[in-house]
């Protein structure tokens, strides 16, 4: 196929574009959203923590949730966007992977991300570029590849 697809994500948002490997230009192929990602706290949560007695006395306290709402929806998000690519990987519609994310969630993506998938990823950018213009994208991509 010699095709590259580059994923511009963050934690609510991602595109995915295609490239050609010598030099193509960016279409973009998918567009995929997680609103929820951008809920406050205790709109993704049903209620509070609670609260417990302690083992020993009479004390009492709140209890703290296992894992952040926002984190867990972002790690949803990133979920998806892992089996969107395992996806195009199956259709073999793509050969290389460029990911580009802020620091946070490219970790969650890498850890989504099935072996065979992470096997091409050819660059990573550390940075979000979600709202970028395809000139800025293509330049930022370029410097990483070479």
């Amino acid at each position: 196929m010699n095709a590259i697809w580059i994923v511009v994500a963050e934690s609510a948002r991602a595109k995915i574009f295609s490239r050609a490997r010598v030099g193509g230009t960016l279409q973009e192929i998918a567009a995929l959203s997680h609103p929820e990602s951008r809920l406050h706290d205790t709109a993704l949560t049903s209620d509070g923590p609670g609260r417990s007695f302690d083992s020993y006395g009479e004390g009492r306290h709140g209890m703290e949730q296992a894992t952040d709402p926002q984190d867990r929806e972002a790690r949803a998000f990133a979920r998806e966007i892992a089996r969107h690519l395992d996806h195009g990987r199956n259709q073999r519609s793509y050969d290389a992977l460029v990911l580009v994310a802020p620091p946070k969630f490219l970790g969650l993506l890498r850890a989504e991300l099935h072996k065979s998938a992470c096997d091409l990823v050819i660059a990573e950018i550390n940075k979000n570029l979600v709202e970028a213009d395809l000139e800025t994208l293509g330049h930022h991509i370029s410097a990483a590849i070479r």
